[in-house]
């Protein structure tokens, strides 16, 4: 299994309103594309000047899936949405054995 996090760090204007936004439009892909086997997406509570905003943990059953997803037509719509209203973003990607 593959496992794909990303870290999200927003601009302040309009901060919260499009935070819950991207955790909606995310939280979406999951009935969209079949192969995205299981998605969570975690708003940030910690004040901390080094945290994200918002967090995306998804599991793929493999590397040609993850694949897959990064150019599918609703994931590139939210990606959208993502680089307008972000500062800077993480990913790490790994096998799960």
């Amino acid at each position: 299994m593959v496992v794909h996090i990303v870290m999200f760090k927003f601009k302040d204007e309009n901060k919260a309103l499009n935070i819950a936004k991207v955790q909606h439009k995310l939280m979406k892909l999951e009935t969209q594309i079949p192969f995205l086997k299981s998605m969570e997406v975690g708003i940030n509570f910690n004040e901390s000047e080094r945290a994200f905003d918002l967090s995306l943990y998804s599991t793929f059953e493999d590397r040609a899936d993850l694949r897959a997803y990064a150019v599918h037509e609703e994931h590139l719509k939210v990606l959208e949405l993502i680089k307008e209203v972000t500062t800077e973003t993480k990913v790490v990607d790994y096998i799960l054995e």
